[in-house]
C-alpha cells in the first residue's frame, strides 16, 4: 500500500511538472513575436480577433477584397437561414469531439479534453454568421493590406475539408470538415495565431493559450 501510495505521488509530481511546464513554454511562446516588423496600415480590411476566455477566433467581412464567404459558407448551411442576412462571418477551428460535446463551457468534461489534447485528426471548422463586432475587452480590431487579407482567406479555406455542413448550436451557426490534427502543440488558439501569422500579421510565435493571441492587438 505504502508502495502504491509512493508511485501515485510520483505520478501526480509528474503530472503537475509537466502541466507546468506546458503552460511556461506557452506563454513565452506567445510573447515571442513572428513577423515583428509589421505593423498595421492606415486603411484596409478590418477583421477582429476574439476571446471567450478559452478559445479563439477570427470575425470577418463576409466581402472584402474579393473575398465573398457567402459562397464558402451559403444560408442554406444554417438551421434559420435568415441569420445569414447579417455581414460577417465568426470563423474558428478545433477538435471535433470537443466543439460537438461543449455547447458551452459548462458542458466541459474531463474525458473529453483530455481526449483533445492528446490528439486527434477528426477536426471541424465552426461558422458563426454575426453582426459587426463591438471591440472591447475580450474583441480587438486588426487592420490588414488587401494582400494580407487575401492571404488570411487562403488560410480559412485550407483549413476546410471537403464535405457537407453540419448544423451548429443555434439557428445562426455550422460546422464543416476541417482539415489538420489537433493537439495540445496545435490547438483552436494555435491555429488563429497561425493564421494570421501566415497573412503576415505580427503575432505570438506559438499560441496555444488566448493571451499569445490577444496580446499583439
Amino acid at each position: 500500500m505504502a508502495r502504491l501510495s509512493a508511485n501515485l505521488g510520483r505520478s501526480l509530481a509528474l503530472l503537475a511538472l509537466v502541466l507546468f511546464g506546458y503552460a511556461l513554454a506557452g506563454a513565452i511562446g506567445g510573447l515571442i513575436p513572428r513577423h515583428p516588423g509589421w505593423r498595421p496600415p492606415a486603411r484596409g480590411v478590418t477583421i477582429w480577433v476574439e476571446d471567450n476566455g478559452v478559445h479563439t477566433g477570427l470575425v470577418l467581412p463576409k466581402r472584402a477584397a474579393g473575398i465573398d464567404w457567402t459562397r464558402d459558407f451559403p444560408a442554406g448551411d444554417l438551421a434559420d437561414p435568415r441569420y445569414a442576412a447579417l455581414g460577417y462571418v465568426a470563423v474558428g477551428w478545433g477538435e471535433r469531439g470537443f466543439y460537438l460535446g461543449t455547447p458551452t463551457w459548462w458542458d466541459v468534461r474531463p474525458g473529453v479534453l483530455l481526449g483533445a489534447a492528446f490528439g486527434s485528426e477528426a477536426t471541424l471548422v465552426h461558422v458563426e454568421h454575426v453582426a459587426r463586432p463591438l471591440v472591447g475587452a475580450q474583441v480587438r480590431a486588426i487592420t490588414l493590406r488587401p494582400e494580407e487579407y487575401v492571404r488570411l482567406a487562403a488560410t480559412i479555406r485550407a483549413s476546410r475539408a471537403p464535405g457537407r455542413a453540419e448544423r451548429g448550436y443555434y439557428g445562426y451557426d455550422a460546422f464543416y470538415p476541417g482539415r489538420g490534427r489537433y493537439d495540445a502543440i496545435t490547438t483552436c488558439n494555435a491555429w488563429t495565431g497561425n493564421t494570421l501569422a501566415a497573412a503576415g500579421v505580427r503575432v505570438g510565435r506559438w499560441t496555444p493559450f488566448p493571451a499569445g493571441v490577444m496580446h499583439w492587438f
